[in-house]
């Protein structure tokens, strides 16, 4: 029913940029160019739809799960992971602050950092015949980010907090998202800006990453490439993951979307990719702890990756 309704609404939206298509068509670009262009213009009511809707729920109820996280204890591995899946900027950011202060579990962080899903729901609901995909991700990331949760804090004790060796933490820092954006100390006003500040960003983002596939799609044997290291994709998937920005999480949907990656392989990168929330933890945590946390995001996602393209 969704996909239908999706569906519905890009026949609208295509009706409406037909005449932009047009004037781009009549450029002097090639052909990739000019479908990377149209493809991508069409995107922009969507994700900025979504992004406002993101916006108001994370506004009026992002304390209220921040606060639910730190008073649950062992079942802060649950409502952190179903937290994360919702796509937002931020949460990782907090869960990572809320770690360096041991208000929550190892287990709870991971959970978070595996759910967390960035742009790519967005991404997925503004491409409709692409939105079936939504379920198997979501699902599997939340079923991996619970199971590693609980795995490890059943593992790994919780550390105390020791303030001598987290100088940086203060109560007065704030913390900030995307776009420059106050995750602690939000106002209506941003309620219209941020998501057309982020929509703008986005949209950029997903511009630039389809020009390039589109270009490697018409002038290079991808194909051939990727069935020669299909094994090793989610071992690089899984690396680039890490890089804190959300220009990951758009890269590695937009290659799905255009079928030049493995399943199993963005789902490795999509498990690593804890959006900002790294540089938090390496500014805010004891620098060990935050190489030990890194080093099992990335066996965690390479594992899972691999799991699934032996599978599938």
């Amino acid at each position: 029913m969704l996909i239908s309704i999706l569906e519905k609404i890009n026949g609208l939206n295509e009706a409406i940029f037909a005449p932009v298509d047009h004037v781009v068509e009549k450029l002097p670009l090639a052909d990739w160019a000019i479908d990377g262009i149209c493809d991508s213009i069409h995107l922009i009511p969507f994700l900025f739809i979504v992004f406002l809707i993101i916006e108001l729920l994370e506004f009026y109820y992002a304390d209220r799960i921040n606060s639910a996280l730190k008073k649950t204890g062992k079942g802060g591995v649950l409502i952190g992971a179903l937290a994360a899946i919702f796509p937002q900027c931020g949460f990782s950011v907090i869960a990572s602050s809320l770690y360096s202060k041991r208000i929550i579990t190892i287990g709870t962080l991971m959970a978070v950092y595996l759910a967390t899903s960035d742009e790519t729901i967005p991404i997925l609901l503004a491409t409709p015949q692409k939105a079936y995909l939504i379920i198997p991700i979501v699902g599997i990331k939340l079923f991996i980010a619970i199971l590693m949760g609980y795995y490890i804090d059943l593992v790994i004790p919780q550390r105390p907090f020791e303030e001598k060796s987290i100088p940086q933490i203060a109560d007065e820092h704030i913390e900030e998202g995307c776009c420059k954006h106050d995750l602690e100390h939000g106002n209506k006003r941003e309620l219209i800006i941020h998501p057309i500040l982020h929509t703008i960003n986005i949209w950029g983002f997903i511009l630039v990453v389809t020009l390039i596939l589109n270009y490697c799609l018409t002038n290079i044997a991808i194909g051939e490439i990727i069935s020669g290291s299909k094994l090793w994709q989610p071992v690089i998937a899984a690396f680039v993951g890490l890089i804190p920005n959300c220009a990951i999480s758009i890269g590695l949907t937009m290659m799905l979307i255009k079928g030049t990656i493995t399943f199993g392989a963005v789902m490795s990168g999509l498990l690593a990719n804890a959006g900002l929330g790294l540089l938090v933890l390496l500014k805010n945590n004891d620098f060990k702890d935050t190489l030990k946390i890194i080093f099992m995001l990335l066996i965690i996602s390479i594992v899972s990756g691999m799991t699934i393209n032996f599978f599938s």
